[in-house]
């Protein structure tokens, strides 16, 4: 496996995978909703990313976007893990880890000292991985739709 940042040519993979990340967490992309989140990926302006992991034959199975976000209590920046997604067939084997470990590893190279992500409680599979990285938190996430 390898990871690599999305290319302007991915376009159509990846809005496969969101599309299906969407429908792991039964919700949908609003209509705009993939162009206004490719247009963030690609403004040099904008810190937000999104890279592809790989298997052997270059074939995209599955991303993660992330991007910076304030912290008001510290002062300083965080890194939020935004989405993590790797096909249902290709989980298991270590490809969501080396996902993880890439957006760390991201975080230690520009001196951001902490990274956090959010899943919804029934994803199981998903919350063995991150238990492995930390505790879940006591937080609990409103959303209001305006």
């Amino acid at each position: 496996m390898q990871i690599r940042p999305l290319q302007q040519s991915d376009r159509k993979i990846w809005e496969t995978l969101v599309n299906q990340y969407a429908d792991f967490y039964k919700t949908s992309v609003p209509d705009g909703g993939h162009d206004n989140v490719w247009q963030w990926i690609f403004d040099p302006d904008n810190s937000f990313w999104c890279d592809l992991i790989v298997d052997e034959k270059d074939n995209p199975i599955g991303f993660t976007q992330y991007q910076l976000m304030h912290r008001s209590l510290s002062g300083s920046m965080v890194c939020y893990l935004s989405d993590l997604f790797v096909l249902p067939d290709c989980r298991g084997k270590g490809a969501g880890r080396a996902l993880i470990d890439h957006v760390i590893d991201f975080a230690k190279s520009n001196n951001i000292s902490n990274v956090r992500w959010l899943t919804q409680d029934y994803n199981y599979a998903g919350r063995r991985l991150y238990d492995t990285y930390s505790s879940k938190s006591d937080f609990i996430l409103y959303s209001n739709n305006v």
